[in-house]
């Protein structure tokens, strides 16, 4: 079923064309859906979404102090603690002495969570490959790619 368009916001920000804003509201919340439903295809359920932001976070950028991995995430170191807790007893992260401070321990991912990343990264684009193939023609697809191309611009400094 195609959804007919909402109306336009009724005033736009100074500067800001209606079409403009209409576009970035319109962008937002299709991302946070498309967002959302990518979440609930993987396979989660056993880690909070802090969990699986902090493991994606490691798997990213390497080792890590607590401190920073807290500064990256904006949360409390404290609360950065509890979530790395409980990722170290899941198996999915390491702890080690920091070679240049040995006061201080580096977070690592572990093998399992390097799989779990990976797997959880397959399951995902699977999904939306599949998702992309049965709801769209080659043509949409065509025309999504070229807004992809669009959108990229949105992404340069």
């Amino acid at each position: 079923m195609v959804r007919a368009p909402d109306p336009a916001p009724a005033e736009a920000p100074d500067g800001i064309s209606a079409s403009a804003a209409r576009a970035a509201r319109d962008l937002r919340v299709v991302f946070s859906r498309l967002r959302r439903r990518i979440r609930e295809v993987a396979r989660d359920e056993d880690l909070t979404p802090s969990q699986v932001s902090a493991l994606t976070l490691v798997g990213k950028h390497g080792a890590a102090t607590a401190s920073a991995l807290a500064s990256a995430e904006g949360v409390r170191p404290q609360s950065m603690a509890a979530i790395l807790a409980a990722l170290e007893q899941h198996g999915l992260i390491r702890r080690s002495p920091d070679p240049a401070d040995g006061r201080r321990q580096l977070v690592a991912l572990t093998e399992s969570g390097r799989e779990r990343i990976e797997d959880d990264r397959q399951v995902r684009e699977e999904w939306l490959a599949r998702a992309l193939a049965d709801r769209y023609t080659e043509d949409e697809r065509r025309t999504l790619i070229e807004a992809f191309a669009l959108l990229e611009r949105l992404t340069r400094q």
